[in-house]
């Protein structure tokens, strides 16, 4: 059946593709394998069958073809390269034909120094939904005609008169070529338009691509590249997987960084919060007049939900592409290793040149996002070298956080201490704090009411005990310290946490979490309850804490919030002491809230709060 949009003539179809999209790569494959031909023509030069072959030979190790351009004296110097990237679609047409064994033949004009041509063009997802003739059609409006005299003419009526000498040649021939590029081409080859013969050009070559530069090099994020390629030698299904590797994406750096951060499975970044980040991305890539999502709104989405430590570990995921690691393994040990950049390539030899990609898609826009990026293992060592132990310090935006936090405990601890005290009297003219179900229906037989009387709160709470974990290990918080308030505001702070040194973020800065600590406001120094011969018969490290507050406390009621209720040895101690356990349960309080709190900051000395907010990150 005769195709009007895509058919040139009976023997020859056109099967135009955006560049650097997989979605167009799926399209391209499907068409292919649905169609009989027996000659694949590719819009490249011929210089490059070669080269481009036997990149696809080492997929998924990456590569690319790079050909240097002729420059006169005093030009920089320049080069335009093909990426054999299994996510182009033009690639997946040769690869697809050479596992089929279909003759290939490259028809571009050969040109000393290849000129690009940017398009904006639309998201290819809609591919998902609307058929590639009705796709074509609604662009040919919107593509620019090539100017008479140009280069793009020229390659256009050259790729014209090579279809035709095909013609002759095979019985059925199907050329893939840019989108850009179809209606000019068709125009051409019915119009016989005259052409322009070779031009004497260097000979490409391939070369490996570092692992840490496939972002500039490949159509779509180096690791949804990685997912197509694993689903291909699967053998399953990637139809979808334009949005399911956003997903999958998200999940793996859920998976680091939580690992990063020492949180375990039961962590606060739940199903629930990334379906409110995966909302945010789906309004910033509407805002764009986007479909499918890039990786400046995903990062942007991850730290303004999550915070920076998440929103790093989305985008240093999307760089991976684990096959191009044992870059030893892939062909000659000889191999040139180049290394991409914006625009700019790093060959062998050392040159930086200007590049040029001859499968350019939608072009990149670059756009700034704020980072504090982990320091390298030797500036840390270095930085832990040069901590003064006479100096600590706290951050004052945590200590404000926290004393905020420990007020509404000390709240809610005293409304829990009247409603532990209800008075239940008999209905008469007010239902006061509330109807007393229990008390009603065990004389229900008598027809009375019962209802509540809640006295009110009184006294104070001056001691707040917080436990994050329960059982503590010991060896995870070998830290152990009291520190005095510096202001009226701020309260005396027993706690236990990691070694800060462990973790160093900037000169003079390092970040502990804590394990538990004990809050006394209004603040008075204590001795230190780490050395105190009076809680000797503590058994574990948090026991020592909770006797610690115990002993400290001038009040009778001790806070305690933890994951678990006081042990009735707790209970027995408290009542020795002459105090009362008031327990909240830890799980009142947003795990977020509570992971944020228990992350602070040790400054080596007051001066480096001057500059010790260019290295804490940000927390939301």
């Amino acid at each position: 059946m005769t195709n009007t949009v895509l058919d040139l003539s009976p023997r020859l179809t056109i099967l135009p593709v955006l560049y650097g999209s997989a979605d167009f790569a799926v399209e391209v494959r499907r068409r292919l394998r649905s169609t009989t031909f027996d000659c694949l023509a590719v819009a490249l030069p011929p210089s490059f069958g070669t080269p481009v072959e036997e990149g696809i030979e080492r997929l998924p190790r990456i590569t690319a073809v790079v050909q240097d351009e002729v420059t006169l004296g005093g030009e920089e110097e320049s080069c335009n390269f093909v990426p054999v990237d299994p996510c182009q679609g033009l690639i997946a047409a040769i690869r697809e034909t050479m596992d089929r064994q279909i003759d290939r033949a490259y028809v571009d004009l050969e040109v000393d120094v290849y000129q690009t041509h940017h398009l904006a063009l639309p998201d290819p997802y809609a591919l998902k939904d609307v058929k590639l003739e009705r796709f074509l059609a609604a662009l040919v409006p919107a593509l620019p005609a090539p100017s008479a005299d140009g280069q793009r003419a020229a390659r256009v009526a050259r790729m014209a008169y090579e279809l035709h000498c095909l013609e002759l040649e095979y019985e059925r021939v199907v050329l893939v070529c840019a989108v850009s590029d179809w209606p000019w081409i068709r125009k051409a080859y019915q119009q016989r338009s005259p052409y322009r013969s070779h031009a004497r050009a260097a000979l490409p070559r391939g070369a490996r691509v570092d692992e840490d530069s496939l972002f500039f090099l490949l159509g779509e994020l180096p690791y949804i590249t990685f997912l197509y390629e694993h689903r291909r030698a699967e053998l399953l299904t990637d139809r979808t997987l334009s949005l399911d590797g956003v997903k999958s994406l998200l999940l793996e750096a859920r998976e680091q960084w939580a690992s990063d951060q020492e949180l375990g499975e039961h962590h606060w970044l739940t199903p629930n919060r990334l379906s409110v980040l995966l909302k945010f991305v789906r309004n910033l890539t509407l805002t764009d007049r986007r479909l499918t999502p890039d990786l400046y709104n995903l990062v942007l989405a991850a730290k303004q939900v999550v915070g920076d430590d998440f929103a790093l570990a989305v985008a240093e995921k999307s760089r991976e592409y684990s096959p191009q690691r044992p870059m030893g393994e892939s062909g000659p040990a000889d191999d040139e290793i180049v290394q991409f950049g914006p625009e700019k390539l790093l060959d062998g030899d050392g040159r930086a040149l200007t590049c040029k990609n001859r499968l350019q898609g939608i072009p990149k826009v670059w756009r700034n996002l704020a980072f504090k990026p982990t320091p390298p293992e030797p500036q840390r060592r270095r930085w832990r070298l040069d901590w003064d132990p006479a100096g600590h310090c706290s951050y004052p935006p945590e200590d404000q956080r926290i004393e905020a936090f420990q007020r509404q405990v000390r709240d809610v601890a005293i409304q829990i201490s009247g409603e532990e005290q209800p008075k239940v009297e008999r209905f008469s003219a007010s239902l006061k704090d509330g109807l007393d179900l229990r008390e009603t229906l065990r004389n229900w037989h008598t027809g009375e009411i019962f209802v509540r009387d809640l006295p009110l709160s009184r006294g104070s709470v001056e001691v707040v005990v917080f436990l994050f974990e329960q059982p503590v290990d010991a060896e995870r918080y070998p830290w152990c310290s009291t520190w005095y308030a510096e202001q009226e505001e701020e309260s005396t702070l027993c706690f236990f946490a990691t070694d800060f040194s462990e973790r160093m973020v900037g000169p003079g800065v390092g970040q502990a979490v804590y394990g538990g600590c004990f809050f006394i406001f209004p603040p008075r120094p204590i001795p230190d309850v780490w050395r105190d011969p009076r809680l000797q018969q503590a058994r574990s490290r948090e026991e020592k804490l909770v006797l610690g507050a115990m002993l400290h406390s001038r009040g009778k009621r001790v806070v305690l919030v933890a994951p678990q209720a006081p042990s009735q040895r707790w209970r027995r101690l408290a009542r020795q002491y002459k105090r009362r356990l008031v327990y909240i349960p830890l799980k009142r309080f947003s795990p977020a809230a509570v992971d944020r709190l228990r992350r602070f900051h040790v400054l080596n000395g007051r001066y480096v709060r001057s500059y010790a907010s260019k290295f804490i990150r940000d927390y939301r």
